[in-house]
């Protein structure tokens, strides 16, 4: 087959039904800058563990874990071991691994099986980990009303055999921030009380990058000496193309010896702590650029816009009877919505009007002890326009009047604007457009 044939074969399989930027389901960034496009197809071919590489990606690896110790007050930066991996699920691999390993050298031959705390809403990377390590897993039903772990539960369920406690910076449910520093002070009067002594680790592999930047006076990093470990996705809210995630640990202490493995047959001596060894460095080359481009003060630029524009698409959703707001952007910039009691029509129905004006925006159920509800999330990320936001609010207004005429409830047309006419900011990545 020609080569252009091939080419458009795949395209063609592949073809997108919804633009990215319609795609609210998802967290993952879907649209970069031109410069740091070209960066990374100038090192698409190259690996990470190439100890010849002209250009030393482990050391643009290491700054940027640095950069991320420092973000998450570590007490030496510039000492902190972390690593990039394929993804925060990876990440989240390697942390359990390190607990698991330290649990391991404390209870050797005791016979006792591990156990990991955590809620009901972590993400199912957690699962895995704990089925493909053979660990307990003891996960904790979200209360009513609330989407994350209780403190005084999680530090209760630990005993000599816990790993860790897991919390989460940002739920895929709701995008709301687990109360780290309440569960870390548990823990602290359960060790007082009896001795038992467990580490936690925070998957922020959406919030890492947000509540730094938003929230700069939530404790919730390696402030609390409780935390040994943190992870984050860089193509998330890192604003770097899939995949590419990132896991840090609060000093060299907690890194267990043999989670590290040295090697020389790729022309010089590399230490790592991955769990797989091949990886490509475009994307950390991408992530390097991001930092250097937009710094701190333009990561928070970043970060406000899409928390306003989550809380002005919250603000219209209130203004219809048959929607019930569960998350406004007040942690992470995600609306998290469902149907009134009196409603006529659900939320998937309404998802599905949307899906047929080009939007996906996902339909689903909450953790265990909620599972009657459902509910539906918009993701709002850099690449979601002002232009965008308010044609979103248009077609959910159109949409609500559609279904409630279906079904025979129609009301008055309520108001969409988003945003006030000419107030909004221009998006810190839209120098080519929208």
């Amino acid at each position: 087959m020609p080569a252009d044939a091939a080419y458009r074969a795949v395209r063609d399989e592949l073809r997108p039904d919804v633009p990215p930027q319609l795609n609210l389901a998802t967290f993952i960034t879907t649209g970069m800058e031109p410069e740091a496009e070209r960066l990374m197809a100038e090192f698409l071919y190259s690996n990470t563990v190439d100890g010849v590489q002209p250009l030393r990606t482990t050391d643009l690896a290491q700054r940027c874990v640095a950069a991320l110790a420092e973000l998450w007050h570590a007490p030496d930066p510039d000492s902190a071991v972390g690593t990039s991996t394929g993804g925060s699920s990876e990440a989240c691999m390697l942390a359990g691994l390190a607990m698991l390993m330290r649990w391991r050298s404390r209870a050797r031959g005791s016979g006792e099986r591990p156990n990991l705390v955590m809620s009901a809403a972590v993400h199912v990377c957690w699962s895995k980990f704990c089925a493909y390590w053979d660990v307990e897993a003891r996960q904790i039903p979200v209360a009513e009303g609330g989407f994350g772990i209780d403190p005084h539960t999680a530090a209760e369920l630990c005993d000599t055999n816990t790993i860790g406690v897991v919390t989460v910076l940002g739920t895929t449910f709701d995008g709301s921030y687990e109360p780290v520093q309440q569960v870390c002070a548990a823990l602290d009067q359960r060790r007082a009380r009896d001795g038992v002594d467990v580490p936690v680790h925070v998957d922020a592999a959406s919030g890492g990058l947000v509540a730094p930047f938003l929230d700069p006076a939530l404790v919730w990093d390696f402030r609390l000496s409780r935390v040994d470990s943190i992870n984050t996705s860089g193509h998330k809210y890192g604003l770097v193309a899939p995949g590419l995630g990132w896991l840090v640990w609060r000093d060299p202490s907690v890194v267990p010896v043999e989670l590290g493995f040295s090697i020389d047959y790729t022309g010089g001596r590399l230490s790592t702590q991955t769990l797989t060894f091949t990886q490509p460095a475009a994307p950390i080359v991408a992530q390097y650029y991001q930092f250097l481009r937009l710094g701190a003060e333009g990561y928070r630029a970043i970060m406000q816009r899409c928390r306003d524009l989550a809380r002005a698409l919250a603000a219209h959703l209130n203004q219809f009877h048959d929607l019930r707001v569960i998350s406004s952007g007040d942690d992470l910039p995600v609306v998290a919505f469902t149907t009134g009691d009196h409603a006529s029509f659900t939320v998937t129905e309404l998802a599905d009007r949307l899906r047929q004006r080009g939007w996906l925006v996902p339909a689903y159920t909450l953790p265990p002890n909620q599972t009657n509800v459902t509910v539906a999330r918009l993701v709002c990320r850099n690449d979601l326009s002002d232009i965008l936001a308010r044609r979103l609010a248009d077609d959910i207004t159109n949409a609500v009047t559609a279904l409630r005429a279906y079904h025979g409830a129609s009301r008055p047309r309520q108001r969409c604007d988003v945003l006030p006419r000419g107030s909004e900011a221009a998006p810190m990545l839209d120098e080519g457009g929208d």
